[in-house]
Protein backbone atom coordinates (compact mmCIF):
# COMPACT_ATOMS: atom_id res chain seq x y z
CA UNK A 1 0.00 0.00 0.00
CA UNK A 2 2.74 2.36 0.82
CA UNK A 3 4.51 1.99 -2.46
CA UNK A 4 0.60 2.92 -4.14
CA UNK A 5 1.13 5.32 -6.57
CA UNK A 6 -1.44 8.38 -6.85
CA UNK A 7 -3.78 7.93 -9.07
CA UNK A 8 -4.02 10.92 -12.09
CA UNK A 9 -6.54 13.11 -12.06
CA UNK A 10 -8.13 13.55 -15.44
CA UNK A 11 -8.41 17.29 -16.48
CA UNK A 12 -10.69 19.63 -18.68
CA UNK A 13 -7.50 19.41 -21.09
CA UNK A 14 -7.53 15.66 -21.09
CA UNK A 15 -11.45 15.72 -22.15
CA UNK A 16 -10.45 18.61 -24.91
CA UNK A 17 -8.12 16.74 -26.50
CA UNK A 18 -9.91 13.06 -26.57
CA UNK A 19 -12.64 15.01 -28.74
CA UNK A 20 -10.60 17.84 -30.32
CA UNK A 21 -12.48 20.48 -28.49
CA UNK A 22 -11.16 23.95 -26.89
CA UNK A 23 -11.11 23.68 -23.42
CA UNK A 24 -13.29 26.51 -23.33
CA UNK A 25 -15.99 25.07 -24.83
CA UNK A 26 -15.08 21.77 -22.67
CA UNK A 27 -15.69 23.94 -19.59
CA UNK A 28 -19.14 25.95 -20.90
CA UNK A 29 -20.45 21.98 -21.81
CA UNK A 30 -19.78 21.07 -18.49
CA UNK A 31 -21.53 23.68 -16.86
CA UNK A 32 -24.70 23.29 -19.09
CA UNK A 33 -24.13 27.06 -20.75
CA UNK A 34 -27.12 27.89 -23.04
CA UNK A 35 -24.54 28.45 -26.58
CA UNK A 36 -23.45 25.28 -26.48
CA UNK A 37 -25.37 22.12 -28.77
CA UNK A 38 -27.20 19.42 -26.80
CA UNK A 39 -24.82 16.81 -28.83
CA UNK A 40 -21.86 18.49 -27.87
CA UNK A 41 -22.95 18.30 -24.25
CA UNK A 42 -23.89 14.84 -24.30
CA UNK A 43 -20.35 14.04 -25.63
CA UNK A 44 -18.57 15.70 -23.29
CA UNK A 45 -20.65 14.26 -20.24
CA UNK A 46 -19.75 10.92 -22.01
CA UNK A 47 -16.41 11.30 -22.30
CA UNK A 48 -16.10 12.68 -19.06
CA UNK A 49 -17.42 9.82 -17.37
CA UNK A 50 -15.14 7.79 -19.86
CA UNK A 51 -11.70 9.16 -18.87
CA UNK A 52 -13.31 9.65 -14.56
CA UNK A 53 -13.02 12.95 -14.54
CA UNK A 54 -14.20 14.75 -11.64
CA UNK A 55 -14.74 18.82 -11.07
CA UNK A 56 -12.80 20.51 -8.98
CA UNK A 57 -15.78 22.10 -6.99
CA UNK A 58 -12.63 24.60 -4.84
CA UNK A 59 -11.27 25.73 -7.84
CA UNK A 60 -14.42 26.75 -9.26
CA UNK A 61 -15.63 28.15 -6.83
CA UNK A 62 -12.84 30.84 -6.14
CA UNK A 63 -13.29 31.78 -10.05
CA UNK A 64 -17.12 32.38 -9.48
CA UNK A 65 -16.96 33.45 -5.75
CA UNK A 66 -20.04 30.68 -5.16
CA UNK A 67 -19.05 26.98 -3.86
CA UNK A 68 -22.44 25.97 -3.90
CA UNK A 69 -22.19 24.59 -0.41
CA UNK A 70 -24.07 26.06 2.57
CA UNK A 71 -22.22 25.42 6.48
CA UNK A 72 -24.40 24.48 9.14
CA UNK A 73 -24.02 24.53 13.01
CA UNK A 74 -25.37 22.12 15.47
CA UNK A 75 -25.25 21.85 19.32
CA UNK A 76 -25.77 17.83 18.85
CA UNK A 77 -26.53 16.05 15.65
CA UNK A 78 -27.96 12.90 18.31
CA UNK A 79 -30.66 15.18 19.34
CA UNK A 80 -34.37 13.96 17.75
CA UNK A 81 -35.67 17.92 17.14
CA UNK A 82 -32.00 19.01 15.30
CA UNK A 83 -32.14 15.62 13.24
CA UNK A 84 -35.45 16.10 11.42
CA UNK A 85 -34.33 20.00 10.75
CA UNK A 86 -31.22 18.87 9.33
CA UNK A 87 -32.77 16.37 6.94
CA UNK A 88 -35.47 17.97 6.02
CA UNK A 89 -32.47 21.30 5.12
CA UNK A 90 -30.27 18.46 3.34
CA UNK A 91 -33.37 17.81 1.06
CA UNK A 92 -34.06 21.08 0.47
CA UNK A 93 -30.99 22.52 -0.27
CA UNK A 94 -30.17 19.36 -2.45
CA UNK A 95 -32.93 20.09 -4.90
CA UNK A 96 -31.14 23.80 -5.65
CA UNK A 97 -27.35 22.67 -5.97
CA UNK A 98 -26.58 23.49 -3.19
CA UNK A 99 -24.61 20.78 -0.20
CA UNK A 100 -24.46 21.21 3.31
CA UNK A 101 -21.58 20.79 5.65
CA UNK A 102 -23.04 19.77 9.06
CA UNK A 103 -20.64 20.82 12.25
CA UNK A 104 -21.40 19.92 15.63
CA UNK A 105 -20.55 22.36 18.41
CA UNK A 106 -21.40 19.57 21.24
CA UNK A 107 -22.87 22.88 23.51
CA UNK A 108 -19.03 24.05 23.23
CA UNK A 109 -18.98 27.68 22.46
CA UNK A 110 -15.36 27.52 21.88
CA UNK A 111 -16.04 24.90 19.35
CA UNK A 112 -18.58 27.01 17.97
CA UNK A 113 -15.96 30.05 17.70
CA UNK A 114 -13.68 27.78 15.97
CA UNK A 115 -16.46 26.00 13.40
CA UNK A 116 -17.09 29.70 12.65
CA UNK A 117 -13.39 30.24 11.60
CA UNK A 118 -13.60 26.62 9.78
CA UNK A 119 -16.57 27.57 7.78
CA UNK A 120 -15.58 31.13 6.62
CA UNK A 121 -12.41 29.65 5.54
CA UNK A 122 -14.78 27.11 3.37
CA UNK A 123 -16.02 30.23 1.57
CA UNK A 124 -19.74 28.18 2.78
CA UNK A 125 -22.16 30.51 0.32
CA UNK A 126 -24.78 30.89 3.91
CA UNK A 127 -24.68 30.17 7.19
CA UNK A 128 -27.13 28.08 9.60
CA UNK A 129 -27.03 27.98 13.15
CA UNK A 130 -28.77 26.40 16.39
CA UNK A 131 -26.30 28.32 18.82
CA UNK A 132 -25.02 26.65 21.97
CA UNK A 133 -26.70 27.09 25.48
CA UNK A 134 -23.32 29.29 26.80
CA UNK A 135 -23.67 31.83 23.69
CA UNK A 136 -24.51 35.05 24.51
CA UNK A 137 -22.30 37.16 22.34
CA UNK A 138 -23.37 36.48 18.98
CA UNK A 139 -20.37 38.44 17.67
CA UNK A 140 -18.00 35.79 15.91
CA UNK A 141 -20.93 35.19 13.71
CA UNK A 142 -20.23 38.79 12.30
CA UNK A 143 -17.53 38.71 9.98
CA UNK A 144 -20.42 36.34 7.76
CA UNK A 145 -22.19 39.50 8.21
CA UNK A 146 -19.93 41.50 7.47
CA UNK A 147 -19.08 39.66 4.00
CA UNK A 148 -22.79 39.88 2.36
CA UNK A 149 -23.11 36.06 3.48
CA UNK A 150 -26.56 35.49 4.99
CA UNK A 151 -26.86 33.83 8.06
CA UNK A 152 -29.72 32.37 9.91
CA UNK A 153 -30.09 31.41 13.21
CA UNK A 154 -32.88 29.05 14.75
CA UNK A 155 -34.43 27.09 17.86
CA UNK A 156 -31.44 28.23 19.88
CA UNK A 157 -31.28 31.93 18.55
CA UNK A 158 -30.13 35.86 20.09
CA UNK A 159 -31.95 37.23 22.46
CA UNK A 160 -31.21 40.45 21.16
CA UNK A 161 -32.12 42.05 17.64
CA UNK A 162 -29.31 41.44 14.77
CA UNK A 163 -29.21 41.92 11.22
CA UNK A 164 -29.81 37.84 10.36
CA UNK A 165 -32.98 35.64 9.66
CA UNK A 166 -34.23 33.84 13.08
CA UNK A 167 -36.66 31.30 12.64
CA UNK A 168 -38.00 29.93 16.09
CA UNK A 169 -40.36 28.01 17.65
CA UNK A 170 -43.33 29.54 19.81
CA UNK A 171 -42.14 28.98 23.15
CA UNK A 172 -43.81 31.00 25.07
CA UNK A 173 -46.54 29.44 24.11
CA UNK A 174 -45.29 25.87 23.93
CA UNK A 175 -45.14 26.20 28.23
CA UNK A 176 -48.14 28.02 28.54
CA UNK A 177 -50.51 25.47 26.87
CA UNK A 178 -48.61 22.99 28.53
CA UNK A 179 -48.81 24.22 31.91
CA UNK A 180 -52.68 25.14 31.24
CA UNK A 181 -53.03 21.66 30.47
CA UNK A 182 -51.63 20.35 33.34
CA UNK A 183 -54.10 22.65 35.23
CA UNK A 184 -57.45 21.68 33.62
CA UNK A 185 -56.73 18.22 34.33
CA UNK A 186 -56.45 18.94 38.04
CA UNK A 187 -53.40 19.82 38.86
CA UNK A 188 -52.61 22.33 41.69
CA UNK A 189 -48.61 21.76 42.78
CA UNK A 190 -46.83 21.77 39.60
CA UNK A 191 -42.98 21.38 39.26
CA UNK A 192 -41.27 22.83 36.03
CA UNK A 193 -37.77 21.34 35.18
CA UNK A 194 -36.40 23.26 32.45
CA UNK A 195 -33.10 24.71 31.10
CA UNK A 196 -30.05 27.25 31.42
CA UNK A 197 -32.15 30.92 31.33
CA UNK A 198 -29.24 32.10 28.95
CA UNK A 199 -31.00 30.23 26.57
CA UNK A 200 -34.00 32.22 24.78
CA UNK A 201 -35.63 28.15 24.75
CA UNK A 202 -35.88 28.32 28.61
CA UNK A 203 -36.56 31.89 28.91
CA UNK A 204 -39.36 31.53 26.77
CA UNK A 205 -40.83 28.34 28.04
CA UNK A 206 -40.56 29.17 31.38
CA UNK A 207 -42.12 32.49 30.82
CA UNK A 208 -45.11 30.72 29.63
CA UNK A 209 -45.11 28.15 32.96
CA UNK A 210 -45.26 31.59 35.17
CA UNK A 211 -47.90 33.28 32.94
CA UNK A 212 -50.00 30.40 32.81
CA UNK A 213 -49.69 29.18 36.70
CA UNK A 214 -50.19 33.47 37.45
CA UNK A 215 -53.44 33.24 35.28
CA UNK A 216 -54.96 30.23 37.13
CA UNK A 217 -54.03 31.78 40.31
CA UNK A 218 -51.33 29.28 41.69
CA UNK A 219 -48.40 30.03 43.21
CA UNK A 220 -44.65 29.10 42.14
CA UNK A 221 -42.98 26.74 44.05
CA UNK A 222 -39.72 27.59 43.37
CA UNK A 223 -38.09 24.56 45.07
CA UNK A 224 -40.00 22.48 42.38
CA UNK A 225 -38.49 24.76 39.56
CA UNK A 226 -34.80 23.60 38.23
CA UNK A 227 -32.64 25.06 35.99
CA UNK A 228 -30.31 22.64 34.65
CA UNK A 229 -28.42 20.68 31.63
CA UNK A 230 -31.88 18.76 30.51
CA UNK A 231 -30.28 15.24 30.66
CA UNK A 232 -31.82 12.02 32.28
CA UNK A 233 -29.44 11.72 34.95
CA UNK A 234 -30.36 15.65 36.17
CA UNK A 235 -34.25 15.03 35.80
CA UNK A 236 -33.54 12.35 38.41
CA UNK A 237 -32.06 13.86 40.81
CA UNK A 238 -34.20 17.01 40.42
CA UNK A 239 -37.30 14.53 41.05
CA UNK A 240 -35.26 12.62 44.03
CA UNK A 241 -35.57 16.25 45.58
CA UNK A 242 -39.20 16.79 45.04
CA UNK A 243 -40.27 13.60 46.13
CA UNK A 244 -37.95 14.05 49.65
CA UNK A 245 -40.63 15.42 51.31
CA UNK A 246 -44.56 15.18 52.90
CA UNK A 247 -45.60 17.75 49.99
CA UNK A 248 -44.76 16.65 46.68
CA UNK A 249 -45.94 18.14 43.23
CA UNK A 250 -48.94 16.06 41.25
CA UNK A 251 -47.95 17.88 37.64
CA UNK A 252 -44.81 17.89 35.91
CA UNK A 253 -43.86 19.90 32.97
CA UNK A 254 -40.25 19.06 31.66
CA UNK A 255 -38.51 21.30 28.79
CA UNK A 256 -37.43 17.99 26.87
CA UNK A 257 -38.80 14.73 26.42
CA UNK A 258 -35.42 13.59 27.70
CA UNK A 259 -36.47 14.91 31.35
CA UNK A 260 -39.94 13.34 30.88
CA UNK A 261 -39.01 10.25 30.11
CA UNK A 262 -36.54 10.31 33.18
CA UNK A 263 -39.21 11.46 35.48
CA UNK A 264 -41.79 8.39 34.31
CA UNK A 265 -38.59 6.38 35.14
CA UNK A 266 -38.36 7.20 38.55
CA UNK A 267 -42.21 7.55 39.42
CA UNK A 268 -42.50 3.79 38.14
CA UNK A 269 -39.65 2.43 40.30
CA UNK A 270 -41.04 4.49 43.59
CA UNK A 271 -44.17 3.49 42.99
CA UNK A 272 -46.16 6.83 42.05
CA UNK A 273 -49.23 6.46 39.47
CA UNK A 274 -49.03 8.19 36.59
CA UNK A 275 -51.13 9.84 35.86
CA UNK A 276 -53.40 9.26 38.84
CA UNK A 277 -50.65 10.75 41.36
CA UNK A 278 -48.52 12.80 38.90
CA UNK A 279 -49.11 13.74 35.25
CA UNK A 280 -46.14 14.55 33.03
CA UNK A 281 -45.75 16.63 30.10
CA UNK A 282 -42.89 16.97 28.12
CA UNK A 283 -41.48 18.88 24.83
CA UNK A 284 -40.74 17.96 21.26
CA UNK A 285 -42.73 14.49 20.62
CA UNK A 286 -39.43 12.93 20.57
CA UNK A 287 -40.40 9.39 18.88
CA UNK A 288 -39.93 7.46 22.02
CA UNK A 289 -42.68 9.19 23.93
CA UNK A 290 -45.46 7.26 21.85
CA UNK A 291 -44.08 4.06 22.94
CA UNK A 292 -43.39 4.16 26.15
CA UNK A 293 -45.85 2.84 28.65
CA UNK A 294 -47.89 4.88 29.71
CA UNK A 295 -47.07 7.18 26.53
CA UNK A 296 -46.26 10.62 27.58
CA UNK A 297 -48.31 13.94 26.60
CA UNK A 298 -45.91 16.21 24.87
CA UNK A 299 -45.24 19.62 22.50
CA UNK A 300 -45.03 18.97 19.01
CA UNK A 301 -42.50 21.66 17.58
CA UNK A 302 -43.06 21.05 14.27
CA UNK A 303 -39.35 20.33 13.14
CA UNK A 304 -40.10 19.87 9.67
CA UNK A 305 -41.13 23.00 9.00
CA UNK A 306 -38.90 25.09 10.66
CA UNK A 307 -36.51 23.26 8.17
CA UNK A 308 -38.66 24.49 4.93
CA UNK A 309 -38.58 27.58 6.32
CA UNK A 310 -34.67 27.82 6.57
CA UNK A 311 -34.34 26.76 3.51
CA UNK A 312 -36.83 29.01 2.17
CA UNK A 313 -35.29 31.96 3.33
CA UNK A 314 -31.68 31.13 2.63
CA UNK A 315 -32.46 30.42 -0.94
CA UNK A 316 -34.57 33.54 -1.37
CA UNK A 317 -31.99 35.86 -0.89
CA UNK A 318 -29.16 33.65 -2.70
CA UNK A 319 -31.37 33.56 -5.44
CA UNK A 320 -32.01 36.84 -5.92
CA UNK A 321 -28.02 37.54 -4.72
CA UNK A 322 -29.57 40.04 -1.87
CA UNK A 323 -28.54 39.63 1.44
CA UNK A 324 -31.44 38.93 3.60
CA UNK A 325 -29.07 39.82 6.85
CA UNK A 326 -29.19 43.73 5.00
CA UNK A 327 -31.49 44.89 8.08
CA UNK A 328 -32.87 43.71 11.21
CA UNK A 329 -35.60 41.11 10.52
CA UNK A 330 -38.52 40.15 12.51
CA UNK A 331 -38.52 36.45 13.51
CA UNK A 332 -40.34 33.91 12.09
CA UNK A 333 -42.09 31.84 14.57
CA UNK A 334 -43.06 28.85 14.07
CA UNK A 335 -46.24 27.51 15.92
CA UNK A 336 -46.41 24.27 18.55
CA UNK A 337 -49.00 22.08 19.15
CA UNK A 338 -50.01 20.18 22.46
CA UNK A 339 -49.98 16.06 21.84
CA UNK A 340 -52.31 14.66 24.75
CA UNK A 341 -51.18 11.01 25.55
CA UNK A 342 -51.58 8.63 28.21
CA UNK A 343 -49.44 10.22 31.15
CA UNK A 344 -52.15 13.49 31.83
Amino acid sequence: MANQKKVQQNTILDIAEALKLSPATISRALNDHPHVKEKTKNDVLKMAAQLGYRRNNMASGLRSNKTHTIGLIVPRISMFFHAEVITTIQNGLQKYGYNLIICQSNDSLDMEKELTEILLSSRVDGLIAACTLGTTDFSHFDKFLQNGTPVVFYDRVPLNEQKATIIKGDDFRGGYIATSHLIETGCKKIAHISGPLTSNLYQDRSAGFVKAMEQHKLSVNENWVFHQELTHANAREAMRKMFDGDVVPNGLFTDNDTSAIAALEFAREKGIDVPGELKIIGYSNDPRTSIITPAITTVEQFPDEVGKKIVEALINSLKNNTNITDERTVPITIPVQLIRRMTT
